[in-house]
């Protein structure tokens, strides 16, 4: 004849389940928080802060895009040694003024406005030292004669 088991079993009660479905509640809103939390911090969100003048002016976007390419400018962007950028640009006409915003793509460090002076090699060089990391740079060059050209890059 077998031994009757000593340990005495345990009921599952109402309290039982109530801390059950408190603490999947608490996992779920917790997760929901760090979610919210982290895609609050991470990207803005804004693409153009007023969609509605922005579909607008669309088709005018279009046409400037249009007449900036066809005056067939090309630009190669790269970094020197002491943390300034380098602009090779091809085919504008002498005397165009070089300018650029450096964004940072996920908003993390603040715009950086910059200039650009035109070196003895005949490149642009960046007044601003632009800070490791990927950025996008927003070119526009101006020439005398009231042409306007513009382009994104990205620098890494």
């Amino acid at each position: 004849m077998m031994a009757p088991d000593k340990r005495a079993v345990k009921r599952f009660t109402g309290w039982h389940m109530t801390w059950i479905l408190l603490a999947a509640f608490a996992v779920v809103l917790g997760v929901n928080v760090l979610m919210a939390t982290l895609a609050n911090t991470t990207f803005g969100g804004i693409v153009v802060e007023n969609s509605y003048v922005a579909s607008q002016k669309f088709n005018t976007w279009l046409d400037e895009a249009r007449r900036e390419k066809a005056l067939g400018w090309q630009v190669k962007v790269s970094r020197r040694g002491d943390g300034r950028l380098d602009l090779a640009l091809t085919g504008a006409p002498e005397g165009a003024r070089v300018e650029a915003d450096a964004w940072h793509p996920l908003g993390r460090l603040p715009d950086v406005p910059m200039t650009f002076a035109k070196a003895p090699g005949g490149d642009y060089v960046g007044s601003a030292v632009l800070p490791e990391g990927r950025w996008t740079l927003r070119i526009r060059v101006k020439t005398p004669e009231g042409q306007v050209w513009r382009i994104e890059r990205s620098v890494l």
